[in-house]
This record gives structure tokens, sequence and C-alpha cells, in this order.
């Protein structure tokens, strides 16, 4: 089965990770960068700050667009990884893994709709 890995991380993450010195630093990323290179990860992207969003939306019709999210929210997204495991509870255990779980962040784990 499919499954995409939501990392979701707020201010305490992001304080957590610019307060370590820059090897650290250079560690934690080197630890993304060797979770993309897992067997099974297919796929995996950092996004740009919530606040570099556009919403939109239609309404009657009409295309409306919104910068910034839709929503203020305590913990943004702020990458993914796509994971092709044998079971949830693998896909739990790269989840656990990923550095933003120990951080402050949360990892949301959800299998992908394969049509």
């Amino acid at each position: 089965m499919k499954y995409m890995l939501l990392i979701h991380s707020g201010g305490e993450a992001r304080d957590r990770f610019n307060d370590l010195s820059e090897v650290e630093q250079k560690q934690i990323v080197d630890e993304y960068l060797a979770i993309a290179q897992t067997p099974g990860v297919f796929g995996a992207n950092q996004l740009h700050p919530a606040d570099t969003a556009t919403t939109v939306r239609v309404e009657g019709g009409r295309t409306l667009m919104t910068d910034g999210p839709f929503i203020e929210m305590k913990e943004a997204l702020g990458g993914y990884y796509l994971y092709e495991a044998d079971n949830l509870d693998v896909a739990i255990e790269l989840a656990a893994r990923i550095p933003a779980a120990r951080m402050g962040g949360v990892i949301e784990v959800r299998p992908v709709v394969e049509r």
C-alpha cells in the first residue's frame, strides 16, 4: 500500500532547528535526504512556508484567490514523503525517523487512494 507521510511543523520545531549549530542543522538535513533514499520512498519534497501559499476557491463560477493559507494553524504542512510499504506499521516506523517528529512537529501517515 502507498502512504503519504505529511510533515507538520510549527514554530517550536522551527525554533529548535534554528537553535542548532550549523553542523547539527546539516546533520538534520542529511537525515531528511537519507529518508528520501529509503527503498520504497518514491517522492519527497519540502514546501515553502504556509505564508507563501495562494488559496483558490470557486464561488458562483468565479475563481477567488487569497494570499496565504486558508486557515490559521499551529502546525503547518512543511513537506511530505510518498512511501510504498507492506503495511501501516512499516510506514509508522519510517515516520518515526523523520526529524520533525522529535523536534516538536508531527507526522501524519495517510493511505493513498489508488485508482
